[in-house]
């Protein structure tokens, strides 16, 4: 583990939903939350479960690991991951502090300028 401060941060309902995929899939696996670029406003999140590399950090948070890719982090550094269940589906979600814009949609964000010096220390 990277810190005793999670980095990136999961709901208990979330941890619930990840060890519940975890166990159905058998793997020794985490969540990995990354970031790409697209979207109507320039980055999205892509989260899967996944077997961490040797270049990741990696968090434990409310029972479970969470891995972030070096890039990634600088975009994600204070984030909390949830899991809802709602009227528009199921599924889950970042809150990201860093995030300043988001499209329409939902579907990709915006960062604030020095997010990246910020995370630059980690």
């Amino acid at each position: 583990m990277d810190t005793a401060e999670a980095a990136v941060k999961v709901t208990e309902t979330a941890a619930e939903k990840i060890r519940e995929l975890v166990a159905a899939n058998e793997l020794e696996q985490a969540l990995r939350v990354a970031v790409k670029g697209g979207g109507c406003s320039g980055f999205q999140y892509a989260l899967a479960l996944d077997a961490p590399k040797d270049s990741d950090h990696v968090f434990e948070h409310n029972g479970v690991s969470v891995i972030v890719d070096k890039t990634s982090m600088q975009f994600v550094f204070g984030s909390e991951v949830d899991y809802v269940d709602g009227l528009q589906g199921a599924g889950f979600t970042v809150n990201n502090p860093n995030v300043v814009a988001a499209c329409g949609c939902g579907s990709s964000f915006q960062v604030r300028e020095d997010a990246a010096e910020q995370a630059a220390g980690v």
